[in-house]
């Protein structure tokens, strides 16, 4: 069992940089290195290339993928951690490891990444070989779906069995509460914070999330041409309510119960123009 989480590790590893390299090789070049930089854009000048390491693979993964987020992030680094420990070490973290605590959540993360470079756990391993991987995947996003679902049960049914007057007063803190005293609340370090209603209870809720990208506007502002509206948009990975306290850590848990994991927002900012160059 613990080679065959040895090799999974590695394999991980392995398919996260062909989804960056399929999208472009600078992305899994190590930028310390321009032989490596030289190759990626395509011109060999030695055969010593080096590509990224796997901590910058995994943070780079958040930046393509929706899906890839801190938990699935947090899952990778840790199983590249054990597999450095047992080559270059002489401990042995994979021994004793047993399939269910951490199989099903490696396929699910697998798939997350082949999905990056329009692949599938079918095409990635033979589709005569992928009837058992797939079985383990669904089980593990049932399992996900019916928990995030269970907690908004159970937090419905424990915030409806409270005194009418202790509702409306938890209903009437949440309305009032400011979003950024609520970011300590938080445990992720998230990039904005905004609302949201609580699947369990209708109250005022918030969901933090990190900044997935930023495009200029197509709306202008006609009133100050040194302006320009940029659409930045975010995708949650952690859902609070205040008022029932549900509790919810990953952006599949918050799609199970129905909320919307993105949330764009308009910035207005100062142009930034090339310097001139002295062809006048």
């Amino acid at each position: 069992m613990g080679e065959y989480q040895l090799w999974a590790s590695l394999a991980l590893e392995l398919v996260g940089k062909a989804a960056l390299a399929k999208i472009h090789p600078c992305l899994v070049a190590d930028p310390q290195s321009k032989v490596s930089l030289f190759a990626a854009a395509g011109l060999s000048i030695s055969p010593d290339i080096k590509t990224i390491t796997a901590t910058t693979l995994f943070d780079r993964l958040t930046h393509v993928s929706k899906r890839f987020d801190e938990k699935t992030k947090e899952f990778c680094t840790n199983m590249s951690l054990k597999r450095n420990a047992e080559l270059h070490s002489g401990e042995a973290p994979f021994a004793g490891a047993v399939a269910a605590s951490w199989e099903g959540r490696y396929w699910h993360t697998a798939e997350i990444i082949l999905e990056v470079g329009d692949g599938s756990i079918e095409t990635w391993i033979g589709a005569d070989k992928a009837k058992a991987p797939k079985a383990l995947l669904a089980e593990y996003t049932h399992a996900i779906e019916q928990a995030a679902k269970v907690r908004v049960e159970t937090a419905a049914s424990a915030f409806a069995a409270r005194p009418k007057k202790e509702r409306e007063e938890a209903h009437a803190r949440a309305a009032a509460i400011d979003v950024w005293t609520m970011r300590r609340s938080f445990r992720l370090q998230a990039h904005n914070i905004w609302e949201a209603e609580c699947p369990a209870c209708k109250s005022r809720s918030f969901l933090a999330g990190v900044k997935y990208d930023e495009e200029v506007s197509e709306d202008d502002n006609e009133d100050d041409p040194y302006e320009e509206m940029v659409d930045v948009s975010y995708v949650a990975e952690e859902f609070l309510c205040p008022s029932c306290n549900l509790h919810l850590e990953s952006r599949d848990a918050i799609e199970a119960v129905g909320l919307d994991v993105d949330h764009v927002e308009t910035e207005t900012r100062q142009r930034e123009y090339e310097p001139d160059y002295g062809n006048d």
